[in-house]
């Protein structure tokens, strides 16, 4: 831990970096003045930036109540890497042809829905449990505004895509030259859909209640509510369709390598199927909270995580050492240092061109804004929680889809 932050009226502010922007201390101040933020107050990653209400890269443990807009609106967002039994001399010199089988069997971008009605009809069965009535209700009339059947229909034509921003598949190489897929995404449409929802309705319900808050997307449902049930049961669901999202895609990755590599290979190792934006009724110093995790991934002793870099730096499979602090948490990547409009006006192509190098990806002006000098460096993210993981593997990129 690098500073403690406590100011009168507030729970402390335990933070794992000296590098934080203004705009994200004051959104930890904001946190830190609200009455059910748990005793042992707010935890800040080292990979901290500003986000949306909430700073991205903050754990909080909210007692008999819970922020939409602190878990954000890609609900379920996380990671999945898989080892396989492949060496590094396996692969071809050259590995833009993988990299174009991917991008054409993942659907990629916003919409990434081009799948076929023999898929969505195979998708509909790896749903997760269809929620209670009250909740069909919700996600068919108030979200999607039509039938419960168009909802799920929705949600089955984006199960297994990767969609845009951040999200990415890489091929890796670790310390022992084995060759690692990885990949980052959540619940997709749906999900962002289910967020906005819910955050919005809490914002209206502090208006009815004339709550004043220092800001307006810290909104929040008190417990024993039914717009606090109807987001728990709402936002379990999405995140177990995020996991689903992952592994689907995961197996369309692999087949993919498969069809440009002449020998066979397994998998030898899932690292971990983890979130990084999610809530989760956890029990810390003795009593049982809601833990939000936005930007940060759970790191209880023994517990194996994903912290990636930019595409053009390392990742790390790591082990979590149990941090009480940080409330049993880690980083859950390099982090943004500043934002994607201010990437574009001081980076140019040829600045990604030579940041990538040595990385067979897109080298245009579509993935600018993901540059690797845009992110934090990942050296020092990691050298700023050696009390909250170990390092396991160390990983480096080749190859990196991007759905931009």
């Amino acid at each position: 831990m690098k500073q403690v932050i406590r100011e009168d009226g507030a729970r402390p502010i335990k933070i794992w970096t000296d590098d934080i922007q203004d705009a994200a201390l004051t959104q930890l101040k904001n946190l830190a003045r609200l009455p059910f933020i748990a005793g042992n107050g707010v935890a800040c990653m080292p990979d901290v930036h500003a986000g949306i209400g909430s700073t991205v890269g903050t754990v909080i443990a909210t007692d008999k109540a819970i922020i939409p807009a602190a878990v954000g609106v890609d609900i379920g967002c996380g990671m999945n890497a898989v080892r396989l039994s492949l060496k590094a001399a396996d692969l071809p010199e050259s590995l833009t042809d993988i990299r174009h089988q991917i991008e054409r069997d993942v659907p990629l971008g916003a919409g990434g829905a081009h799948k076929r009605d023999q898929e969505i009809n195979a998708n509909l069965n790896r749903l997760p449990t269809m929620p209670s009535d009250r909740m069909q209700d919700i996600l068919a009339d108030r979200i999607f505004g039509g039938s419960m059947p168009k909802a799920f229909t929705k949600a089955a034509s984006q199960l297994g895509t990767l969609g845009s921003g951040n999200h990415f598949i890489e091929l890796c190489i670790d310390e022992s030259q084995d060759v690692w897929i990885m990949l980052h995404s959540g619940s997709r449409g749906i999900g962002n859909l289910i967020g906005r929802y819910f955050i919005e309705k809490a914002k209206r319900r502090m208006e009815q209640y004339f709550i004043s808050l220092p800001d307006g997307d810290l909104a929040y449902f008190p417990e024993e509510t039914d717009e606090f049930n109807d987001y728990v049961e709402a936002v379990q669901w999405a995140q177990e369709y995020a996991l689903e999202n992952r592994r689907v895609m995961m197996q369309a990755v692999i087949a993919a390598v498969r069809r440009h590599i002449p020998i066979e290979f397994t998998v030898t190792q899932e690292a971990i199927n983890c979130h990084h934006n999610y809530v989760m009724r956890e029990n810390h110093f003795g009593k049982n909270l809601w833990v939000t995790r936005k930007g940060a991934i759970r790191a209880r002793a023994g517990d194996l995580g994903i912290i990636p870099g930019s595409m053009g730096q390392r990742s790390y499979i790591v082990r979590g050492k149990g941090n009480a602090e940080s409330y049993c948490s880690c980083s859950h990547g390099a982090g943004r240092r500043m934002s994607r409009t201010e990437a574009r006006r001081r980076f140019q192509v040829a600045d990604l061109v030579s940041q990538t190098e040595g990385v067979e990806c897109r080298k245009d002006d579509s993935v600018l804004d993901e540059i690797p000098g845009a992110y934090k460096p990942i050296d020092e993210v990691m050298a700023n929680q050696t009390d909250l993981v170990e390092v396991v593997h160390e990983l480096k990129q080749v190859l990196c889809v991007k759905g931009a």
